[in-house]
This record gives C-alpha cells, structure tokens and sequence, in this order.
C-alpha cells in the first residue's frame, strides 16, 4: 500500500511539472519549473484570473482582451515579462499596472491604443522595453511616459502619431532606442529628445517629415544610428547635423525628394568631411527636383551641378562687368569733348577780346 502511494505522488509530481498545476486557469499551460504562464490564443476576452502567484512571464498575446482594469494582476507581483500583443485592447486604466515592480519587459503593440495618460506609466519604474507599435495613437505629450526613468528601448512604429510635444521624453535619461517610423511627423522642433543623453539609436523612417530646426539634434551626445529615410526632406542644412558631437553617427536619408541645387551639393560635401559623421546611403540619394534631373542619383550630377551654376555666375560678372566698363568709357569720353568745347569757347573768347582792345587802340590813337 506504501509502495502504491509513493508511486502515485511521484506520478503526480512529474505531472505537476510537465503538464502545470491543477490551480492554473483552463486555457493556460502554467509551467511551474520555468515560471512560465502561457495562455492559448484566441481564448480570452479578459486577463485570467488563476496564474501562479510565482509567474515571472505571462503571455497572453493573440487573444481577444479589450480592457486592462486597475491592478488586474496584483497577484502576480514577481512579473517579469507580460505579452499582450495583437488583442483588442482599447482601454488601458490608471494604475493597471501599478503592482508590477519588478516588470522589465511590457508588449502592447498591435493593439487599439489611442492614448497614454499618465496613470498608465505608474508602477513602472523598472520597466526596460515597451512595445507600443500599431496601435492609434497620435499625440504624445510630457505626461505619456512620466514614470518611465528606467526605460531603455521604445517602440512606437506604426502609430499615426503627429505631434510630440517639449519634454515628451524628458523623464527618460537613460533610453538608448527609440522607434517612430512610419508615423505622421511633419517636422523636428527643438526640445523634442531634450534629455535623451544616452539615446544611440534614433529611427524616424517613413514620416512626412519636410522640416528640421537647427538644434533638435544637440541633445543626442551618445546617437549613432539616425534614420530619416523615405521622408519629404528637400533639403537639409549643414549646421543640423553638425549639432551632433557624438564619437560617430550614421545618417540615413535615402527616399527623400531631394532638390538637387548646387546649396545642396555644398551640403553634403561638407558632411562628407566630417569624420565622424557617416552618410552611409549616399549613393543611393536621388533628386525629385528640378524636373530635368528627376530620378538621377545626386552622386551623379552633383559636380555638375556647381559647374553649371558657377558658370551662370561667370557669365553674369563677365556681363556686369562689360556694362561697367561700357559706361566708364562713355563717361569718359563724354569728359573729354565737353573739355574740348570749353577749350574752344575760350579761344574764341580770346579772339573777341583783342579784336575789341585792337580796336579801341586805334580809335585812341585816331583822337
């Protein structure tokens, strides 16, 4: 009988780490070696209730979940990694998260977000990455990310975000990644990354982007990587990129409607000389603009296009210089026959004189 049941709890045992424990919420595989908590997509339409209260990862990804209540999951407090990618979730509340203060890693992209309000940051002070990519979101403001001071890496692509307000990122010295391709930013403002210092990658891919102010840059002191490709840049200025005193930083900018002018090629033959800036797209850049050199790559024609000008620029001075020249001598001999005429009108006055004195000479002598 002994025998009998120590083989029945052996027998349970192993179950228990194989197949998850009894307490483990229908739909999930709650393994209990790993601290794993794994929930069956499509199954959910709220948070489970009974996950293990030693679960340090909870993927509840590809499920139909619309609301993420006040401290939902207080009871998984050792929470390392929640996944909640690709549900309905709409509605973040206060606090939801506010329990979690051991969180590093927080996945709500592909979901229906359309707004951050302060509330949702509290509690995450330790959070590292947040995945917010594909929601609705569309501003950002100095609220968003308040509690965030930990944060390393954000992901925001895919968002139809058109404005980011001064100090949006301001709580986050120590954020090294930050996403915003294909969202819908028109310009870069001065004070957008203030306080990003230890920002090295910056991706800006895919905006509507036409408009940089010289200093938005200055901040980023450690970015290496700069994405700026497939914007509406038709031009750039040496100074905004020369703001960047970083030990080296890559600059991306191919699939923008560059105008291919000679104030262009200047640009960046400049920056072809910084050391340690790198245009590592350069041969790829193309002009939009003027219409004769549409689709040309600028490589191509950017020697031609300051010898074009440069001899416009001649031919004006030469023309200038000719009109100048033209009218010098035409003063000149203007200056020339007025002497002649005023030297003539004194011979003459001469000539009158001593006739009249010759005359009154004899008419004395005649008396």
């Amino acid at each position: 009988m002994k025998t009998v049941l120590l083989l029945f709890l052996l027998v349970a045992e192993v179950w228990s780490k194989s197949h998850g424990s009894s307490w483990c919420e229908p739909g999930c595989d709650c393994q209990g070696e790993l601290k794993f908590t794994i929930c069956s997509p499509g199954v959910f339409t709220h948070l489970p209730r009974s996950v293990p209260s030693s679960t340090e990862l909870l993927d509840v990804s590809d499920n139909l979940i619309t609301l993420i209540p006040c401290r939902s999951l207080s009871s998984v407090r050792k929470l390392r990694v929640l996944l909640l990618q690709s549900n309905n979730i709409s509605v973040v509340e206060d606090g939801a998260f506010s329990q979690l203060e051991f969180l590093q890693r927080l996945d709500l992209s592909w979901n229906r977000i359309t707004s951050l309000s302060e509330g949702f940051s509290l509690g995450l002070g330790s959070l590292r990455e947040l995945q917010l990519a594909h929601n609705g979101i569309q501003t950002l403001d100095s609220k968003s990310f308040f509690h965030l001071d930990g944060l390393q890496r954000l992901n925001l692509t895919g968002n139809p975000v058109h404005s980011v307000q001064l100090r949006t990122f301001a709580s986050m010295s120590t954020l090294r990644q930050l996403h915003l391709g294909n969202n819908q930013l028109t310009s870069l403002d001065n004070g957008m990354f203030s306080m990003l210092r230890s920002l090295e990658v910056l991706n800006l891919k895919g905006n509507h982007i036409s408009n940089t102010e010289l200093g938005v840059f200055k901040p980023l002191t450690s970015l290496a990587l700069l994405n700026l490709a497939h914007n509406q840049l038709t031009t750039i200025r040496f100074k905004t990129f020369l703001s960047l005193h970083t030990y080296s930083t890559h600059i991306l900018l191919e699939g923008n409607p560059w105008n291919c002018d000679c104030d262009l090629q200047r640009v960046f033959r400049k920056l072809r000389s910084v050391q340690r800036l790198f245009l590592d797209d350069y041969y790829n850049l193309s002009c939009q603009a003027p219409p004769v050199l549409e689709n040309y790559r600028l490589m191509d024609v950017d020697t031609e296009l300051c010898i074009a000008e440069t001899v416009t620029v001649l031919i004006i001075t030469a023309t200038v210089v000719i009109t100048v020249l033209g009218a010098l001598v035409m003063a000149e001999r203007k200056r020339k026959k007025k002497k002649r005429g005023n030297t003539g009108r004194s011979r003459e006055t001469c000539r009158t004189t001593k006739q009249l004195f010759i005359r009154k000479r004899n008419i004395s002598r005649e008396i």
